[in-house]
């Protein structure tokens, strides 16, 4: 065997022998850059209106008082953080007296969370709500954090 088919096949081989070791033994990144958390399954809501790229949705179901009477005060702030973006992106409540929504989608949901759903309706990230003032105040940082951050990537393409 001549030394360049020697040398194609090892390039070949080599990474797939690292993906399937990677992918066995189950390593996974220690650090992300995104503030919300990855959803385990896919979640579907159909309220995204038209015209807008990304929307935040806040989940107010049937029975959830305090924490949705807080999230619900935190709307307004959320729209007027989102500045020059808010033409593009859409706050929505579903539950009860708001954006009706499937009852077996939103038993999926977090009660008080804000979701980060994408133009088609898949929910990407959760910002589960915190009942500490000031801890709330960081996941809602970190909500506008991260849709700036898919703004200005959307931007680029």
């Amino acid at each position: 065997m001549n030394k360049t088919l020697g040398l194609f096949i090892g390039c070949f081989i080599l990474p797939v022998i690292m993906a399937i070791t990677v992918l066995k033994l189950d390593f996974k990144p220690s650090s992300t850059t995104n503030n919300g958390r990855f959803l385990k399954q896919d979640i579907w809501l159909p309220v995204i209106p038209e015209g807008k790229v990304w929307s935040i949705v806040l989940n107010a179901p049937k029975g959830c008082l305090t924490a949705c009477d807080v999230q619900k005060s935190n709307v307004e702030n959320l729209d007027v953080a989102l500045g020059k973006h808010r033409n593009k992106v859409a706050i929505v409540l579903v539950g009860e007296g708001e954006q009706p929504v499937d009852q077996t989608i939103q038993e999926k949901l977090v009660p008080a969370a804000f979701y980060l759903v994408d133009k088609h309706g898949l929910v990407i990230l959760e910002y589960p709500y915190e009942s500490d003032p000031e801890a709330n105040r960081l996941v809602l940082k970190g909500l506008l954090k991260d849709m700036k951050k898919l703004l200005n990537y959307a931007r680029s393409q």
